[in-house]
């Protein structure tokens, strides 16, 4: 299963890497993610790991697995029966703006089963990511 988000924000690249990559501060800017905490110190990089608390969802480890600062990185979390492979993309458009791109990919023998029962719930979830980066970065 796939889902994707897409948003323009009116902010530069390096403002916009800089709010998502910041883990730890995700709850104050979207209602997706409850509580996140980093479990080594530093900025995010290849091999790096957070505790993510979402509603209506166990807690999960996500480990970065690809980096490009300023422009992207992809993390996974494994539970059971199902691997998730979370991405963020920034691309430079120009005047200031960019836009982020947002994928959530499961896969495993109980990710199509997930994908019946959350699917609503994921993109919703992805959105809120979305709309509350754009806001987050935009304001002064």
């Amino acid at each position: 299963m796939r889902f994707v988000e897409s948003v323009e924000i009116a902010a530069d690249v390096d403002r916009v890497w800089a709010v998502q990559s910041d883990v730890e501060r995700w709850p104050e800017w979207t209602p997706s993610v409850t509580a996140a905490r980093r479990l080594e110190p530093g900025p995010l990089a290849l091999g790096s790991t957070a505790r993510l608390e979402q509603p209506r969802l166990p807690p999960a480890v996500w480990r970065v697995t690809e980096i490009e600062a300023p422009y992207s990185f992809v993390w996974e979390s494994t539970s059971a029966g199902v691997r998730s492979r979370g991405e963020h993309r920034l691309v430079a458009l120009g005047d200031g703006r960019t836009r982020a791109e947002l994928a959530l990919v499961q896969t495993g023998p109980l990710a199509g089963l997930l994908g019946l029962l959350a699917g609503s719930m994921m993109r919703r979830y992805l959105r809120q990511e979305a709309d509350g980066l754009r806001r987050r970065c935009e304001r002064d």
